[in-house]
């Protein structure tokens, strides 16, 4: 057995937190961010397992600025 460390970056739609883990892709939700959290370490264990994949490395998360012709 293999412990990481992911990230999961989560953001709300609507009523529900939505968990994106980058390293792997995975994605998942929940009622709050503690659901979705454990919705997504869930879901990223069971993809690893079935897949035989671990990250090759840490992504990167930064920012950038967006500029919209109105």
């Amino acid at each position: 057995m293999i412990s990481q460390t992911l990230t999961a970056v989560i953001h709300k739609e609507g009523d529900l937190y939505v968990a994106e883990c980058p390293e792997i892709g995975t994605v998942s939700q929940g009622a709050d961010f503690t659901e979705a959290v454990a919705n997504l370490k869930e879901a990223t264990e069971l993809y690893m397992e079935e897949a035989k994949q671990s990250p090759c490395g840490r992504s990167v998360i930064t920012t950038f600025e967006a500029v919209v012709n109105a």
